[in-house]
């Protein structure tokens, strides 16, 4: 935000390059905002000041913004995990307070559609579900989170899953705006990506016993340790 100053300053380079003192320059922001009139010498300057001072104004607005998205915490081992509440490919709300309820969580984060279907993905999911006798007598919930824009998401993300039938336990849902990404963390803003693939287990005080997150596409956790992890 603060580069689209740049060119209202190159745009006033006469009023900058006029070796106006500091002190000169700030009497003109603070009059600019007070609506006091300044003397004579200085009318001349009032426009270009006027049109710094809005630009710093906005920029401002948007800082705290920047700073939060920018300072998101990875959850860690033995963090408690922030709550989410996304929406599941059948339009069902999916709130992980509500699912820790019932038994612990195992929070999946894919790479969502970054122009492809990831074939890790798929592959990590159906070791996932090869598994569900175990996640079942472990009474755990595997939430699939599918991020990436909002347009179109719902449908590549059930284009993912195909013809597969994902277990009572499974549930997949999609990431509008890779809001719960940020929250967590977890954006992998490049080119061509999504989100760094993760794992989570959370157990029933949402607490997190176990976290594995990817700086790749590859390196996901083991199915057989996520199991282990759970409590």
């Amino acid at each position: 935000m603060l580069r689209s100053l740049n060119p209202i300053l190159l745009s006033n380079k006469r009023f900058l390059s006029r070796n106006v003192p500091e002190q000169t320059i700030l009497t003109l922001l603070i009059a600019t905002a007070l609506h006091i009139e300044p003397s004579r010498e200085h009318r001349m300057l009032r426009s270009s000041a006027f049109q710094i001072l809005s630009l710093l104004l906005i920029a401002l607005c948007f800082v705290p913004t920047a700073i939060a998205q920018e300072t998101a915490k990875l959850p860690a081992v033995g963090d408690e995990a922030p709550d989410f509440t996304l929406i599941s490919i059948d339009d069902s709300e999916v709130t992980l307070s509500k699912l820790i309820a019932d038994g612990p969580v195992v929070v999946i984060v894919l790479r969502g559609f970054p122009g492809y279907q990831c074939p890790l993905c798929s592959k990590q999911v159906a070791s996932l579900i090869a598994a569900k006798k175990a996640f079942a007598d472990k009474n755990a919930t595997v939430v699939l989170v599918y991020p990436g824009t909002a347009k179109d998401l719902r449908s590549k993300a059930i284009e993912f899953v195909g013809k597969t039938t994902l277990p009572k336990s499974f549930l997949l849902v999609t990431d509008p705006e890779y809001e719960f990404t940020n929250a967590y963390g977890l954006r992998w803003d490049a080119p061509g990506e999504t989100a760094y693939p993760s794992s989570f287990v959370v157990d029933q005080h949402g607490k997190i016993l176990f976290s594995v997150v990817s700086d790749s596409h590859g390196g996901r956790a083991d199915t057989k340790k996520v199991i282990s992890a759970l409590p």
